[in-house]
């Protein structure tokens, strides 16, 4: 039987009613052939996409002139809880593709656009995000041993490894940052560069599970060729093209978290009340009271930092603090709300007959995902005593 869960938020409308509704008895009963991959999470997907055109709820958040819907992120934010009740709610309604859109509709050429934009924005082409690499600290980009070397031609040569690249194994494209300046270290000459994944030279090198799971990827570019044009912006712009995307990014995740963490938290009330000892309902339990009061307590007090954080953004007001203290706060609370929900479980909560344990595992990885928090932390504090 599909358990349904609440509608996430206190904001609400009947478009985010249609997504919860569309999540609960549409994407979560096909998450187990979802999350297995291969061809036959591929055609799954495309249904559940054909479906979601059908009824309206396609690419929300996306701008019109992208075939979107065009919702503000105030709008959105409220229903992107919702999509992110399940890991595959985004793929499947056609937000996934937001951040890579945008990039491409700001910075690529006139030509890469009409090459890729259109298909990737309906679905019919996956893009993946390639920026970390084995032995260099994903928190310090400056750091890219990845290079691209310019041709007589203009094109770019690219030779590299990336890891977890997230649905590089599925994706049709992806955006690497590499050096095309410089030598490591330098604060100029990193580049992105858009690399069709058929092309030769670029290799699958392995899948890198995750606390158990899959999903990311070790990648090689081993001489990628690309045409001139597949430059990103401007060369050496690369962390000025990543910043626009990082903070909305960032807060997309955020909100996501927060549908996860009302997953999770619906499931361990459902248990506190339905699970009977010998002495009553474990609900009656005060450490199991507590474990529901603390775990509402941290999705309650996460939510308007999220909600702010994308107030800032869509207003175009500097949300640095803001982003920094919503990212900290939502993966500390995914974590914290999953593991109090397996707590109230017991070992139930520990194996394959409820997500749990994958979406601990989300809050476990949420710490590190986007930059860790001690990353966030400093950076928010250095700004806080810069002020006034």
């Amino acid at each position: 039987m599909v358990r349904e869960f609440p509608r996430t938020g206190d904001a609400g409308g009947e478009l985010r009613e249609r997504v919860a509704e569309f999540v609960n008895h549409r994407v979560i009963p096909r998450e187990p052939e979802l999350d297995a991959g291969g061809p036959a999470a591929a055609r799954i997907l495309a249904g559940l996409q054909d479906e979601a055109k059908r009824n309206g709820l396609w690419a929300l958040p996306l701008p019109v002139e992208l075939g979107g819907q065009g919702l503000p992120l105030t709008s959105y934010a409220p229903i992107a809880e919702a999509e992110g009740v399940s890991d595959h709610g985004p793929a499947a309604l056609g937000s996934s593709t937001l951040l890579d859109a945008l990039m491409l509709h700001r910075h690529a050429a006139p030509r890469v656009r009409e090459l890729y934009l259109e298909r990737l924005t309906t679905g019919r082409i996956r893009s993946a995000y390639a920026m970390t690499e084995p032995e260099t600290p994903g928190s310090d980009p400056l750091l890219t041993e990845t290079r691209a070397t310019a041709g007589p031609d203009g094109s770019w040569t690219l030779s590299g490894r990336k890891w977890f690249t997230t649905a590089a194994a599925e994706a049709d494209i992806v955006t690497v940052l590499a050096r095309t300046d410089g030598e490591p270290g330098d604060r100029h000459g990193l580049s992105l560069l858009l690399v069709p994944t058929a092309t030769p030279g670029f290799r699958i090198v392995r899948e890198l599970p995750v606390l158990g799971t899959g999903g990311q990827w070790e990648i090689e570019l081993n001489g990628v060729r690309v045409p001139a044009d597949h430059l990103i912006g401007q060369r050496g712009d690369a962390l000025a093209v990543a910043a626009q995307r990082l903070q909305l990014g960032r807060t997309l995740r955020c909100l996501r978290w927060l549908g996860q963490a009302e997953r999770a938290f619906a499931l361990m009330r459902t248990r506190a009340r339905e699970r009977t000892l010998r002495r009553g309902p474990l609900g009656d339990h005060q450490l199991v009271q507590q474990h529901l009061f603390e775990a509402l307590l941290a999705i309650r007090s996460t939510r308007p930092l999220v909600h702010e954080a994308a107030r800032l953004i869509e207003a175009g007001r500097d949300a640095h603090i803001e982003v920094g203290l919503a990212k900290v706060a939502a993966a500390r609370m995914l974590q914290h709300v999953a593991d109090a929900a397996i707590q109230v479980h017991g070992a139930a909560g520990l194996g394959p007959d409820t997500p749990l344990p994958g979406l601990f595992r989300m809050g476990r990885m949420a710490r590190l995902l986007d930059g860790p928090d001690e990353l966030h932390i400093t950076s928010v504090a250095r700004r806080v005593l810069r002020e006034g």
